[in-house]
């Protein structure tokens, strides 16, 4: 940034021979941003994927992989979490919308001749909607994956410090790097594969006596969560008018009141968006959407690739394996 902060992503290339990914799947790029870079010319508009609290760019493996066959495809770290720098400030929505819209100009987008789509999950999809706002003429789509349709400082209450404290790990769990993978695999022992494995590990870091602790700064993560309790999506998603993919996880009991007031919610919010509308239920899958279900999900995200670019939706969206 101009700052002097460096943003970290994961670049998956495209479909062009020699598009970039390394035999892993993707190439590591970490340097101080800056515009002037050759501009792309993929065959629809490049995708930009944005991570949760406290997760890493690695959490889209699943997707970024069946992506990249239509067009280029980047993974960032937001500030404060996996490789990218823990400034002291700039976690404000506003700010962090502009790591991302950063990086896609130093690629040569982020213009009205060269737009972009962008995805996030969990607070991810508040910097998204943030994004939008901010560069409309250079964002062409919006994924909202599980996320940024809800006002979570009036859902959950106005107090940082107890959702940071709710996102702690138990200390069983972070006493070694082997206790740790093996929570993360109990959670869907079927679903765990070499690439949850490699997201998992990019979340902490492994300490000299063996403990491991969160990869995001403490002080990043509490500057984070008051950026998402400070989300007002009636106030932002009125001035979205692009696409818009909204895939929501889990399904709701006839008897579960917390989850109808959600899907009350989210039919306001839907109904703010002035731009075409889909939403996509995974009634079966939780919160972690590129873990149970990399490829409907990145089906719904293909297709609205290939809307934002202003061609018709396809039954079978060209993926890659």
């Amino acid at each position: 940034m101009d700052t002097g902060v460096r943003v970290h992503y994961l670049d998956w290339g495209g479909p062009e021979p020699g598009g970039g990914a390394d035999a892993a799947g993707a190439s590591s790029r970490q340097a101080t941003v800056a515009s002037g870079a050759a501009v792309d010319t993929p065959h629809l508009p490049p995708v930009l994927l944005l991570h949760g609290i406290a997760d890493t760019a690695w959490w889209w493996t699943p997707v970024a992989r069946r992506l990249r066959g239509a067009g280029r495809v980047l993974a960032i770290d937001q500030r404060g979490h996996g490789l990218s720098d823990s400034p002291r400030e700039g976690y404000e929505l506003a700010s962090l919308a502009i790591d991302v819209l950063t990086v896609g100009v130093a690629n040569g987008w982020v213009s009205a001749a060269a737009p972009i789509v962008v995805a996030g999950h969990g607070f991810g999809a508040c910097v998204a909607v943030a994004a939008a706002v901010e560069r409309p003429e250079g964002v062409a789509g919006l994924a909202l994956i599980d996320g940024g349709m809800e006002d979570v400082g009036q859902s959950v209450g106005d107090d940082p410090e107890q959702v940071v404290k709710g996102l702690a790990e138990p200390p069983e769990v972070m006493q070694s790097m082997a206790a740790w993978l093996a929570d993360r695999r109990d959670f869907d022992p079927p679903t765990w594969d070499a690439d949850q494995e490699r997201a998992a590990r990019a979340r902490v870091d492994e300490k000299h006596a063996g403990h491991i602790g969160l990869v995001a700064r403490p002080q990043a993560l509490l500057a984070t969560v008051r950026a998402m309790l400070a989300y007002r999506p009636d106030e932002l998603l009125p001035l979205v008018r692009v696409p818009t993919l909204i895939a929501v996880a889990g399904g709701s009991a006839p008897d579960d009141e917390q989850r109808r007031e959600r899907e009350i919610g989210l039919e306001e919010n839907v109904s703010r968006l002035s731009g075409p509308v889909r939403v996509a239920r995974f009634p079966s899958a939780g919160h972690n959407l590129a873990r149970y279900e990399p490829g409907g999900l990145s089906a719904e995200i293909a297709q609205l690739v290939r809307i934002a670019a202003g061609r018709p939706r396809v039954d079978a969206p060209r993926l890659g394996p």
